[in-house]
């Protein structure tokens, strides 16, 4: 007989050393082999598998657990509460399927007695139950007690099946008993049945090689890597889930942080044209303002100043709520690049609007001074040192502060040489486009400083976790005689109050913003739309001009719209959210934003900032898309947090609690962390990761002793030059 042909019905077991014979044929499971050759793993499994991206053995070691229930002790029937999660073991009496006529499903429904008494067991949707679970069968069970279904009952509790009663206390028992982890799920696939994948092969996680230098985890009281993937997935006690989550967790920080100290690293290894402090020109400047710098703004320009007076390059982060005085501060720095005559300045902002009204700022806060100033955008090219039109490359060449977008980066611009390069909220600059500007005088010539400015509120922890190769400075105060906006969340019944209350400020001479999600209307998302509700607002304010802003719009569009606004030609400004970063209108202190609660936190506070920047009082009204008379309990607690709140940092820290970075802030910036385990919240253990990380790059700075980092950081090579 060939024995490499099929045997079809043959059954291995009928075969003396059949079953060894064959399972000795499964291949030799690694880290690397695929999901496939795992026990209960056919097809269809695989495919769920693929949908939360996990195709090896090592991919579903690394999928960590987002949540735990804690089953400590079973319970007895007798003693359950309402709202309880508990777990309880006991005989099955009854158990069968039927349908739901009112609600449409398959219910399957059990009573389980213990010594102490009975309980009514119900699933949903789940009919295979009655065929795994017999009469008689002894179960653990483990979940909510409810009872909204007629009596006290157990809902959808997760089950093992025991051999008898008395045995259950020798029986480890692995979904219903302990600190039991949640995974995020696909439909089709269960946590059960993830816990059930990861036992087969959480044995192999001690053949991963352990990524910190042991020197780090030494210092950090860190438990191996293998101990702490077991601990994470199946730990015995708080402690080991702890101690598990800060080994993992401090990891994650502590590559994002490596990286971050190499890219400073390299910049301060490139030489920088020196920018001398001139105090007596700073001093005059300073005192022929029409107003007086807060003490955060002074110590803020003297820590840029003293940066800048330095022959490495300056990386600087220049972080202020809207309206607290930053583009002073970056007057001074720009003031005394231009005296030093070592190069020019270039200032990038996100939006031509904003390029625009820095160009107008900035002429007038440099009038007294012979200043060659431009402003070079797609659809504007203009220099208060030249008449008419004037080309580019003539602006490149002869311009001492040049005012754009992120296209002033450009291949066929040549700036060179640039002292000092400016970039407008930070958050909107990747890591590639730093990488630019470091080079924009050469791969071999001296880098330019870098300062970057940002209005975005992010909480401290943050801030260091995603701009580690950066110098923080913060302006806290707002300047003086600056009046907090008043903030109110408006429903429905009130609607009509805010538009009569705003038609009279209106008719006094004030103006209004009103934001709205979208462009154009939306039947499945159901929110207003700008080109809507310009419309409607034309009914409810005939004798007002209404226009309309918009981020589709052409740039000449846009720049007029603006200006028959900012000139009060128009007297309501309907917007999307292109209206956040930069637009300075001083008559305006009315603001709408209609379905707020689609927006975050950060983003309202932005929208907030661009009222009650002239003297007058200044309004926020939030009107919610919610149909009932006020939003949810979840999303009024969140808007609530901005009629309480009026410090960005603070409702960044909310914002952050409430709906996490991601979906807060979206990609920062290119590589943003995706973090597993750890927390933005934890400023100590950022810090922490950020001191190692620095003192890796100080004793070995080409990692040379610890070669496997340049493995975990391989994706950032190109960025940071590892080899």
């Amino acid at each position: 007989m060939d024995r490499t042909q099929d045997c079809g019905s043959c059954n291995p077991g009928s075969i003396p050393g059949g079953s060894t014979f064959y399972a000795n044929l499964r291949p030799m499971i690694t880290l690397a082999s695929p999901l496939a050759e795992l026990k209960g793993v056919g097809k269809t499994i695989v495919t769920r598998l693929k949908k939360l991206g996990l195709d090896t053995v090592q991919d579903l070691i690394f999928y960590f657990p987002f949540r735990y229930d804690r089953f400590q002790n079973a319970k007895n029937i007798s003693d359950l509460q309402e709202g309880q999660e508990a777990q309880i073991i006991g005989q099955i009496d009854l158990i069968n399927n039927r349908r739901s006529a009112r609600r449409k499903m398959n219910l399957t429904e059990a009573i389980i007695q213990d010594d102490s008494g009975i309980i009514k067991v119900v699933w949903f949707n789940q009919p295979f139950i009655a065929k795994n679970l017999k009469v008689g069968d002894f179960v653990s069970l483990a979940g909510r007690v409810s009872e909204k279904l007629g009596g006290l009952c157990l809902v959808s509790p997760v089950y093992e099946k025991l051999q008898n009663y008395e045995e259950q206390r020798n029986q480890k028992l692995h979904n219903t008993q302990g600190i039991i982890p949640n995974y995020h799920l696909v439909e089709g696939l269960s946590s059960k049945q993830l816990r059930y994948l990861i036992r087969q092969v959480i044995g192999l996680s001690g053949s991963l090689k352990d990524s910190l230098p042991d020197q780090v985890a030494v210092e950090q009281k860190l438990m191996p890597l293998a101990q702490a993937i077991k601990n994470i997935h199946f730990p015995e006690n708080e402690l080991d889930l702890e101690n598990a989550r800060r080994r993992l967790g401090f990891e994650e920080l502590f590559v994002w942080q490596l990286r971050a100290q190499m890219i400073k690293r390299q910049l301060q290894g490139r030489q920088a044209l020196k920018i001398e402090f001139n105090e007596k020109a700073t001093r005059e400047f300073v005192n022929s303002l029409p107003f007086t710098l807060t003490s955060d703004q002074k110590r803020s320009a003297w820590e840029i100043l003293l940066d800048l007076d330095k022959p490495t390059p300056m990386s600087h982060l220049l972080q202020g709520d809207v309206g607290s005085g930053k583009t002073v501060v970056a007057a001074l720095a720009i003031l005394n690049t231009k005296l030093a005559n070592q190069g020019k300045t270039i200032l990038m902002a996100p939006t031509e609007i904003l390029a625009g009204q820095h160009f107008e700022t900035f002429k007038k806060l440099f009038a007294a001074h012979d200043f060659k100033i431009s402003l070079l955008t797609a659809s504007r090219k203009e220099a208060n040192w030249a008449d008419g039109k004037i080309k580019a490359a003539e602006i490149a060449e002869k311009s001492e502060l040049i005012i754009g977008t992120h296209a002033l980066i450009s291949d066929k611009l040549t700036l060179a040489p640039v002292a000092l390069a400016i970039v407008d909220e930070q958050q909107r600059f990747g890591v590639k486009q730093r990488k630019k500007l470091a080079d924009l005088n050469g791969k071999h010539q001296a880098a330019p400083h870098f300062l970057s400015l940002s209005a975005t509120p992010i909480p401290r922890s943050l801030a260091l976790a995603l701009y580690g190769d950066l110098d923080l400075s913060l302006i806290n105060q707002l300047p003086a005689g600056r009046k907090t906006v008043l903030t109110k969340i408006v429903t429905e019944k009130n609607r009509q109050a805010a538009y009569d209350f705003a038609a009279k400020e209106i008719l006094v001479g004030r103006q209004m913003f009103v934001v709205c999600p979208l462009i154009s209307e939306s039947d499945k998302l159901g929110v207003k739309s700008a080109k809507e509700e310009t419309e409607r607002l034309k009914d409810i304010f005939p004798d007002f001009r209404i226009s309309l802003l918009h981020g589709k719009m052409k740039s000449a569009e846009k720049e007029k719209t603006m200006r028959d606004f900012l000139e009060k030609k128009s007297q309501i400004l309907v917007s999307t959210s292109v209206i956040e970063v930069g637009i300075d209108i001083k008559n305006a202190n009315l603001m709408i934003v209609e379905g707020a609660e689609r927006f975050g936190l950060s983003t309202l506070h932005q929208f907030r900032g661009r009222v009650g920047r002239g003297n007058d009082q200044a309004y926020c009204f939030l009107f919610t898309s919610s149909e009932n008379d006020s939003p949810s309990s979840e999303t009024a607690k969140r808007l609530e947090s901005l009629v309480k709140y009026h410090n960005g940092r603070e409702l960044a820290e909310a914002d952050l609690k409430f709906r996490g970075a991601g979906e807060t802030y979206g990609h920062l910036q290119s590589g943003f962390p995706e973090l597993k385990i750890a927390t933005l919240f934890d400023y100590a253990q950022i810090k922490a990761a950020q001191n190692s990380a620095e003192k890796l790059i100080t004793t070995d700075p080409e990692l040379k002793n610890w070669p496997r980092l340049k493995i975990k950081i391989g994706q950032f090579e190109e960025e940071v030059h590892l080899e």
